[in-house]
């Protein structure tokens, strides 16, 4: 079976930073894309950074994003991260994992995607 969970989501201040985690389970990660959405009240979900299969060793970030979020992958324990600095007020929203084993796309739409988290909430506030 296969489990995308997510966490790390809390409450910080405009200007801090979170590391979310992205622990799967039941498939070979190697083999997928991971993609990290966001979704805001009234908000359409959002893709903001996906990491490729180390086999095309691509990443990609939402330009409201760049140069404050950083996507990694750890193997050894079947994880995805996202580090998260100099959060901004209009990053707060429930943030998701996503794993995805084919796309003609780059990066897959959400709708294109295989797997889903739950989803961890993200609070930006002073």
């Amino acid at each position: 079976q296969v489990q995308l969970v997510e966490s790390g989501g809390d409450l910080v201040q405009p200007g801090g930073s979170l590391r979310l985690q992205c622990a799967v389970s039941g498939l070979a990660l190697d083999y997928y894309t991971i993609g990290w959405f966001r979704q805001a009240p009234g908000k359409e979900r959002e893709g903001v950074s996906f990491t490729s299969s180390p086999l095309h060793g691509r990443t990609y970030y939402t330009d409201s994003v760049k140069g404050r979020f950083t996507i990694s992958r750890e193997k050894s324990n079947n994880t995805v991260y996202l580090q998260m600095n100099s959060l901004k007020p209009e990053d707060p929203a429930v943030y998701y994992c996503a794993a995805n084993r084919y796309s003609q796309a780059w990066p897959p739409p959400s709708w294109g995607m295989d797997y889903w988290g739950k989803g961890t909430p993200v609070t930006v506030s002073s």
